[in-house]
Formats: structure tokens, C-alpha cells, sequence
């Protein structure tokens, strides 16, 4: 996987949020931009699994919630691997983060991306080759 850009998961929430009109907007640029079939932005399977989760939640029905998911899985998406968790394991013993940052970091990692888009992790900050933006800032 090549991608360039990782989207976490509240960008993928707010591209749903009718009730944040101007993060909508930018969440909505981004994923569209990354269903545009260039496959240079990636997720991961936490990340649609916590997307799940989040929309009913939020009262989405589960049946519309899936088939949310089934939509942004159109996006290069990086698999729950063992790998992939002993990977986050160092990424937290590194940053000292909590183990759902570590890995959704070891993710975007995986997916060669160098550009995390997220609000949970420091603006600006570079993880070893991979630079947090928050895009609402």
C-alpha cells in the first residue's frame, strides 16, 4: 500500500455530522478526495470498526450504519494484523500514547502514509516520518 494520507476515524465521523456544518465540509473533502481512485488515503479496520460503533451511538440504524462502512471501505484499508498490534506496542512504548493512538499510528504507518489527519494526537507533531495534521485547526 502506498498511501499518502491516513484518515482517523473522527474525520470520517465528521463527514456524517450534519451538526458540525464547517468540519463536515472539510471531513467531506477529504474522504472524497480519497475515494477519487487514487488510493493515496488509507484507513484501517479499527477505524471503521470505531466508526460503527460511534454511528449507532449516535442513533444511526445498524443496517445504515453498515452500509457506511461498506462505502469508506472503499478506501485502501490496513488489516487488524498481529503484526500490526506488536508494531502499535512499540509506537506506545516510543511516544508514550495510549494503545488505540499507537494503533491507529502503526496503521497509517503500514500504509506508507506520511500524513495522519486526526484531532486525538498533537497538530504538527512528526511520529518518526509520519506528521499528525488536525484539519479543523
Amino acid at each position: 500500500m502506498n498511501a499518502v494520507r491516513f484518515l482517523d476515524t473522527n474525520v470520517l465521523l465528521y463527514a456524517y455530522d450534519l451538526d458540525a456544518p464547517a468540519k463536515r465540509e472539510v471531513a467531506l473533502r477529504l474522504v472524497e478526495q480519497g475515494l477519487s481512485g487514487s488510493g493515496d488515503t488509507a484507513i484501517s479496520v479499527q477505524v471503521l470498526q470505531e466508526m460503527h460503533v460511534n454511528l449507532e451511538k449516535q442513533g444511526v440504524s445498524r443496517s445504515e450504519a453498515g452500509q457506511i462502512i461498506r462505502d469508506c471501505a472503499r478506501l485502501p484499508v490496513v488489516n487488524n494484523t498481529l503484526d500490526l498490534l506488536l508494531s502499535a506496542l512499540e509506537e506506545q512504548a516510543r511516544w508514550k500514547i495510549s494503545l488505540w493512538d499507537a494503533l491507529i499510528l502503526a496503521a497509517a504507518r503500514a500504509s506508507g502514509a506520511s500524513e495522519l489527519f486526526t484531532e486525538d494526537l498533537n497538530n504538527g507533531q512528526d511520529y518518526g516520518g509520519v506528521r499528525v495534521i488536525n484539519p479543523f485547526l
